[in-house]
């Protein structure tokens, strides 16, 4: 008989513990393993994020929410405006341990904007919180926080830069340092900018960097030498009304809209209004051909002797003594015929012309910063026949470019745009002139470029049009016989005209070069010149000494021996 044996508990223990271990290390295993995967899914989603989110709209720093706002590129795509995160300096007076006396003129030295009185007023204000340097370099914030001071706070914020620093600064505009666009395209376009989902396409302007940057240049240093009060320049499309040059001078950085002055941040172009003078006779004499007042460019006026209008003598600067026909009226820039041939029309049909191209409205343009026109309270006899040739009347360089635009595109005016437009975008606009007007006058304006004022405005090839204005600047005692606004409007090329340049001197002054004249021929028409001259291929306008403008059937009704 066999005898059973009883297993010993030490056996049976051993087992168990096995048992349990292999349980446990599974159970730990298991464990490790979700760990191991909630790690990964929250490592790809912060990479996900990372690489392909949205950024916050907003990041709140001492006292307020700065939105980030969209790209600003040109027409080709260079970047105009973009934002970035920056350093800001502030404190906590309120909280404050050091000695506000002791840290005072620290802070002055590093900070030199603000007095060492006025760092100590800040420190001993009590304030919550009170930003003392935006845009502040990483060195600086270094500086500040070795101060050791535990009421100085430092955030980073959405920074807004202009990379061009100083170019198309007035279409920009700029934004404050709440992030809200103040002056031009950041402030049109705020809303757009500012919207979480619009925003990731960057705004693209009408705006060429290139032919920016080359009217920009050759405005300044025009202004440098005639020491001009200012100067304005812009380069329209005449087909779409897009503006892919538009400059102000004096102009001012954007980055540091702070450090320059109220005057260089007016955009002149769209804002300040100038009687314009003779640029305005091509528009009347248009007028003319259309209500059937001109009707042959052979017929003759009288411009032997000034035309009376009560006390007052229209004169030419350049008298003539002479009958002379419509082509010599442009070519030498007659008040008298230009006076005469208003006075035909009369007042209604003078008043309708400047009405259908918005001499009578703000400038039409998408910016917000727009000047009212000087627009005539009377409507006498006077007035229709002063306003002919520009005085009397004040309007922006923005409405002499659109004005000019229609002048030469075959009669239609448009509005002025910042923005590019798609092909075959541009809006139908309005009939000014007829179309049969219009190709007369792209001989004429062509004809006062290759006889007339605005030689000086031609540019080898690229067969420029344009007219001169010299206007006396009005003033406290009435106008001034010594400082003019100078003018001059053209458009290339006139076979075929694209694009409307205009360049504007306020109050040049002569220099040896011009015999001390400050006339439009001798200041803005070679402005205007080396403009297309640098700019014109850019454009796609390859210049072509062997092509022309038929004059043939004008040439032989004017004489050339003088000039304005």
């Amino acid at each position: 008989m066999t005898t059973l044996v009883a297993r010993p508990n030490r056996v049976r223990d051993a087992g168990q513990r096995y048992q349990w271990l292999a349980t446990a290390h599974l159970r730990l295993m298991v464990l490790m393993l979700v760990f191991l995967g909630v790690g990964s899914l929250i490592g790809l989603r912060l990479t996900w994020l990372a690489a392909f989110g949205d950024p916050p709209a907003t990041t709140y720093t001492g006292t307020s929410y700065i939105p980030v706002r969209g790209d600003i590129v040109d027409r080709n795509g260079v970047t105009l405006a973009s934002t970035m995160d920056a350093w800001s300096v502030g404190v906590h007076p309120g909280r404050l341990l050091g000695d506000p006396e002791d840290l005072a003129p620290k802070l002055a030295a590093l900070m030199p904007e603000r007095s060492e009185a006025e760092y100590l007023a800040i420190l001993r204000s009590g304030r919550s919180f009170t930003y003392l340097r935006r845009r502040a370099m990483p060195e600086l914030v270094a500086q500040v926080n070795a101060l050791g001071e535990p009421a100085m706070a430092f955030a980073r914020e959405p920074e807004r830069l202009y990379p061009q620093t100083t170019l198309a600064a007035h279409v920009l505009g700029y934004t404050d340092f709440d992030g809200r666009g103040v002056t031009g395209v950041e402030r049109a376009l705020n809303a757009r900018l500012t919207d979480p989902v619009k925003r990731a396409d960057a705004v693209a302007l009408s705006i060429d960097s290139r032919v920016q940057a080359a009217m920009e240049s050759e405005l300044f240093a025009a202004m440098t030498k005639h020491s001009a009060m200012g100067a304005t320049g812009l380069v329209l499309d005449v087909d779409s009304g897009e503006v892919l040059a538009l400059a102000s001078l004096p102009v001012f950085n954007p980055n540091k809209f702070g450090k320059s002055p109220a005057e260089a941040r007016r955009n002149n172009v769209t804002q300040s209004v100038y009687e314009l003078g003779s640029t305005f006779k091509p528009l009347t004499i248009a007028q003319a051909m259309d209500t059937g007042i001109v009707t042959s460019m052979a017929k003759r006026y009288d411009a032997t002797a000034p035309l009376a209008i009560g006390r007052f003598r229209i004169k030419d600067d350049h008298p003539l003594g002479r009958w002379i026909t419509v082509p010599e009226t442009l070519v030498h820039s007659s008040n008298i015929v230009t006076a005469r041939i208003a006075d035909e029309m009369g007042q209604a049909r003078m008043e309708d012309l400047f009405r259908k191209l918005g001499f009578n409205e703000p400038p039409h343009i998408d910016l917000k910063e727009k000047g009212r026109t000087l627009w005539p309270h009377n409507w006498g006899r006077s007035t229709t026949l002063t306003t002919s040739y520009g005085h009397g009347i004040a309007v922006t360089p923005l409405h002499l470019a659109s004005a000019y635009a229609a002048l030469v595109n075959g009669g239609i005016w448009r509005p002025a745009t910042v923005m590019k437009l798609e092909k075959g975008s541009a809006p139908a606009g309005r009939r000014v002139f007829t179309e049969a007007t219009s190709i007369r006058m792209r001989q004429l304006l062509r004809l006062i470029v290759t006889e007339g004022t605005g030689r000086r405005g031609d540019a080898a090839g690229f067969r420029v049009g344009g007219k001169t204005g010299t206007a006396e600047k009005p003033g406290a005692g009435g106008y001034s016989r010594s400082v003019n606004v100078s003018t001059f409007a053209a458009a290339f090329p006139m076979d075929r005209p694209r694009y409307v340049v205009i360049a504007m001197l306020d109050a040049p002054k002569g220099t040896s070069d011009t015999f001390g004249f400050t006339s439009a021929a001798w200041t803005a028409a070679p402005v205007v010149s080396k403009v297309i001259a640098r700019t014109g291929p850019m454009l796609g306008v390859i210049p072509d000494a062997h092509k022309d403008v038929d004059l043939a059937d004008l040439a032989p009704l004017i004489k050339t021996d003088k000039e304005e």
